[in-house]
Formats: structure tokens, sequence, C-alpha cells
């Protein structure tokens, strides 16, 4: 869910090259529920706070929240976390709160839900630091690019 140049459609093609079925929708999709019904695998990066309602949800799906929302409306946080006590009281305390494009209730019908806050952010830093790894190995070990041509230009 979602055709960003950020999450969405580099996630479709990493998905296609791994030899998925891949549909890409967004909120304007004719019968999104629907759509997202049949999913084995959703991936939510709208940037719509709970947009993705629990019933839209197929049993045991896999669910991966990208959406990072900060909601500061009162009735918001309310709709949100109407069965979720205490996140509505941290609301209450702190006066905002970061959630998904998931609507928090689909924890009960999917497999498996990534949390907000703290579900793909972690991992996203995980690959971004293991990438830079691997990069500077990748770097040293190029004939073309010498010790010298490195701190020259990290200066």
């Amino acid at each position: 869910l979602g055709r960003s140049d950020i999450v969405g459609k580099p996630m479709a093609l990493l998905l296609m090259h791994a030899n998925a079925t891949v549909t890409i929708c967004h909120s304007k999709t004719r019968n999104l529920p629907e759509v997202v019904r049949r999913a084995d695998i959703v991936v939510a990066a709208m940037g719509k706070a709970g947009f993705v309602e629990a019933d839209w949800i197929k049993p045991g799906a896999a669910v991966i929240d990208v959406g990072t929302n900060r909601v500061t409306d009162a009735k918001e946080a309310e709709r949100l976390f109407r069965n979720f006590l205490e996140r509505l009281e941290n609301f209450r305390t702190k006066g905002s709160a970061l959630v998904g494009d998931v609507y928090p209730d689909a924890m009960n019908t999917a497999g498996a839900l990534t949390p907000v806050p703290g579900g793909v952010g972690p991992m996203t830093i995980a690959m971004l630091m293991s990438n830079t790894v691997k990069a500077a190995r990748l770097r040293r070990a190029s004939p073309k690019f010498s010790l010298t041509q490195s701190s020259a230009i990290a200066r």
C-alpha cells in the first residue's frame, strides 16, 4: 500500500525480484479493502494514521507497517487506541503519539504485525549500518580506488 519512490516502488521491485506476485495500491484504489483482504503480505506505507482497518487484513497475513504518523488530535487518538488503554493514557500524558498506517486492532487478525514505533525503524537502521560496512569493504577492495583517493574524498 503506497506508491512512493522511497518505500512503495522499491519494495514492489524487491518483492518482484524474489518472484512474488505484487499488487501496488494507493488510497484511491477502487475496492481497496477487498484487494488488501486477498494479500498474504501487506506492506503499508501510505502516511495515513490507522488507514488500514483490521477487517481489511486476511487472517494470518504478515503485515509490515512502515507508516510513521504523529497523532496530536485527541479524537483521533481515541479512535486509534480505544482498545489500547495504556497507549491512550500515554497519549494523554504526552499530548501526541507515533502510530502506523495500520489500525492497531489488526494485531488480532494478522499472523504477524510490525509495531509502530519499534518495528521497521530499528531494522532500517541496522540494514543501513550493514550496507555502509559492506560498501566500505567493497571500496577498499576495489583496485580502481586507492586509499589516498579515499582519504582525499573523506576530507
